[in-house]
């Protein structure tokens, strides 16, 4: 599609708003709603996804809530939580972190609380859909929340972090990047970019309190930015953004810990320019494994070992656009659609579900400061 400035596009999704084009289009079986995280003043946008023609229709602004980093979903995805990267909510030096009930394809307002610090940028809900965690960039910290009937308790729980690494650019300070949970729920996770290192938690899930439990350290300057649990229940991929690479782990049930299984390196041979690994993306049968680099702007696929997890390379292939902030399959897994944060592009390539492979080409369609995508 023709490609809209950003003012044109947020003029035009503020016009189209959302009590308007919820209703029509969300009704039609053939449509699915697909929220997105803006990194603007209006926060969450709507999209109508068509799933056949691999095609998205803006459908407005589902919640004005400023500079929206994350979104993530319950497990029934009845309600919805995002992290704010502010510097300031409610007179205090922190980012917010907010819910949202979901009815017929429109967001409404339940709660906001304070993070633990500024530029919250990840928020990741537990198993049971009681416990949110928050990771706060900026701040260098993380903290946790009850959760009940879709609204946040005050942070139960916070830690601000100290240890930094040595890229004087990006590691001056600790950096809370990324919030995840053990596939047992015992254990959680707080990837730290600044301090080059995984920080582990036992978990109680009645009262959203983190008790230390290690940490998971990693080379120097390497920034640990995601951690995905594949769904064989014992391997997890580790994104490191400052290295471009992928670690294979094994995780410990026992103490929550991983072990190096295998490293990936992104970056084309000889290549030594500027690099930012991003995001990962693993399919329901756990076939195939994706990654995203954002300085390269590129996806990375790769076939996996159901069982063990195990890698091998496939190809890099085509984003869409610039800075690739995240990307993920759509329900049917036969499309992958791409955050293109600094084009204001969503992207979408079709993928074979057989091969895994990508298409090289895709079709483009408006966004401002696009960041999460997240099917309803």
């Amino acid at each position: 599609m023709d490609k809209l400035s950003r003012r044109d596009f947020l003029m035009t999704a503020t016009a189209a708003t959302l009590a308007t084009a919820a209703s029509p289009s969300f009704a039609d079986p053939a449509r699915q709603r697909v929220f997105i995280a803006s990194g603007t003043e209006y926060g969450i946008l709507a999209y109508d996804w068509d799933s056949a023609k691999g095609e998205l229709t803006p459908a407005g602004v589902a919640a004005h809530i400023s500079t929206v980093d994350w979104i993530t979903f319950s497990p029934e995805r009845n309600y919805l939580f995002a992290a704010c990267e502010l510097d300031s909510f409610n007179g205090k030096p922190t980012g917010e972190v907010a819910s949202f009930s979901v009815k017929n394809g429109a967001l409404h307002s339940l709660s906001a609380q304070n993070s633990a610090s500024k530029g919250t940028c990840h928020v990741a809900l537990d198993h049971t859909g009681c416990v949110l965690l928050s990771a706060d960039y900026g701040g260098g910290s993380a903290a946790s929340f009850l959760v009940t009937d879709g609204k946040l308790s005050p942070a139960v729980w916070t830690e601000h972090y100290t240890v930094h690494g040595p890229n004087k650019d990006r590691q001056e300070s600790a950096h809370a990047h990324f919030c995840s949970f053990s596939p047992d729920n015992r254990f959680a996770y707080v990837n730290d970019l600044g301090g080059d290192m995984i920080h582990i938690y036992r978990l109680d899930a009645a009262t959203a309190k983190l008790t230390p439990a290690g940490a998971y350290h990693s080379k120097p300057g390497s920034g640990p930015r995601t951690l995905h649990f594949h769904p064989n229940g014992h391997t997890a991929y580790c994104m490191y953004e400052l290295a471009s690479v992928v670690e294979v782990l094994e995780w410990n049930k026992a103490d929550g810990n991983f072990k190096l299984k295998d490293t990936f390196h992104l970056l084309p041979e000889g290549y030594h320019g500027p690099t930012r690994g991003c995001d990962t993306v693993i399919t329901h049968d756990g076939r195939f494994v994706y990654f995203a680099n954002r300085d390269n702007n590129f996806l990375y696929s790769f076939k996996a070992d159901p069982k063990t997890g195990a890698l091998t390379p496939m190809k890099r292939s085509n984003c869409g656009g610039k800075t690739p902030r995240n990307f993920t399959l759509d329900p049917t897994e036969r499309w992958m659609l791409v955050a293109n944060q600094d084009s204001n592009l969503l992207s979408v390539f079709a993928r074979n579900p057989e091969t895994g492979e990508l298409a090289n080409e895709g079709k483009s369609f408006d966004a401002a400061t696009p960041m999460c995508i997240l099917f309803v």
